[in-house]
């Protein structure tokens, strides 16, 4: 098979949409057109059957009931309805909310949103290898705690979070807990019941779906959750998020999670593999080269990796056969440095010199022979160039 150029290896900012989706969803923009609001005619009921099995399908693959999900346009718009909608609906009983510092920027900002609001908001450390410590959430709970949103695998770093001990503490505290499950669900097991999770939130576009929709998961008893919507208007999906739903790309979203989990564990197996050759492809011919996050409670397709002595962005422009990213595509249009490098105890220009790379179902094993090879290339061509990095080596 001949390689396509430029190799995708950025799948934590998006996924190909698998052709078995595309096929799904195609009826849905031409024959099948209907507003799944409509009850009085066939166009719409078949259209609100689709969208039904689609719940059903993106329900089952977390392990909750059909009537837990809300379809939304992204993990973004569930995120800041989940921590908005319960600080609002609870404010009568508390006022602050925990999360950590290495957040996704939807959370973050959701959160600086709450404390222009009058609530407070505590942002816990992380290890040096993104982890948060279920001991440090305790620590920050008071009796004005109403809320605690942790995300289950950072995505920059893949580090796996120790979301179910962090769920059963806050059980047991009666604190509703929320995680943002973004780069997690159809990547590794996923099951609200097991993990203690209140509310969840994930996107289509992560898991070869289509972009513009996603879920929130929120628990409909033990305890049933009280939200203040966001979007007013006719009060579609259980009066929480009003607005004509995106039939098309709700049945591609359900046909995914199908998808998902019929071969996640394959899947996942095969990307790890394909990831642990392109971190040993790489380090074994870069001196100075390290990865950073957990060694093992990681995302099986994620590797971000420090080049000492080379800048990331111009490594970007001199590899651009290579689409690879270096931090969130969300923040790409700041010029800071990642919040969760800095966070895990890079300075900065160590944070600057760093790559984030995501592979994916679709990535093959000649595109990593390709890659560690094209990459290891350039970095030494970049440091025969430096200055500074000539110095040092004499």
């Amino acid at each position: 098979m001949t390689m396509k150029f430029p190799v995708y290896l950025d799948n934590h900012s998006t996924t190909k949409v698998d052709p078995r989706v595309v096929e799904a969803m195609l009826p849905f923009l031409t024959e099948h057109y209907g507003n799944a609001a409509s009850k009085q005619h066939e166009f719409g009921w078949v259209a609100e059957a689709a969208v039904e099995n689609a719940r059903t399908e993106v329900a089952t693959l977390i392990g909750a009931d059909a009537k837990e999900i809300v379809f939304t346009s992204g993990a973004t718009e569930s995120i800041n309805l989940a921590l908005k909608g319960v600080a609002e609906a609870s404010s009568s009983e508390g006022n602050h909310v925990i999360t950590a510092v290495t957040e996704h920027k939807a959370g973050l900002d959701a959160c600086r949103n709450l404390e222009r609001r009058g609530f407070r908001v505590t942002y816990l450390p992380v290890d040096r290898y993104g982890m948060v410590s279920p001991d440090d959430v305790v620590h920050a709970i008071t009796e004005k705690t109403i809320m605690v949103t942790i995300m289950m695998a950072n995505n920059e770093i893949g580090t796996i979070a120790p979301v179910s001990e962090i769920g059963s503490l806050c059980r047991e505290r009666r604190i509703l807990f929320h995680t943002d499950a973004s780069q997690s669900v159809a990547k590794i097991p996923v099951n609200v019941s097991d993990l203690n999770v209140d509310l969840l939130s994930f996107s289509a576009h992560k898991m070869y779906g289509p972009k513009g929709i996603g879920a929130l998961y929120v628990r409909t008893a033990h305890p049933r959750i009280r939200m203040a919507q966001q979007i007013d208007g006719g009060g579609h999906e259980r009066g929480l998020r009003s607005g004509t739903l995106n039939v098309p790309a709700i049945v591609g979203f359900g046909k995914a999670a199908d998808i998902a989990r019929q071969q996640m564990t394959q899947d996942s197996e095969r990307v790890s593999a394909l990831r642990n050759a392109l971190v040993e492809g790489i380090t074994s011919r870069l001196e100075e080269t390290w990865v950073n996050g957990h060694a093992t409670h990681r995302l099986p397709n994620n590797a971000n990796i420090t080049f000492k002595h080379v800048n990331a962005d111009q490594l970007m422009m001199d590899m651009k056969d290579i689409a690879v990213s270096s931090g969130s595509a969300c923040t790409s249009a700041s010029a800071e440095p990642s919040h969760v490098l800095k966070a895990i105890g890079l300075d900065d220009e160590h944070v600057l010199s760093s790559l984030r790379f995501g592979l994916g179902r679709f990535t093959t094993a000649e595109e990593i022979d390709y890659a560690t090879g094209r990459i290891a290339e350039t970095v030494k061509t970049a440091r025969e160039k430096s200055t500074h990095y000539q110095l040092i080596q004499t």
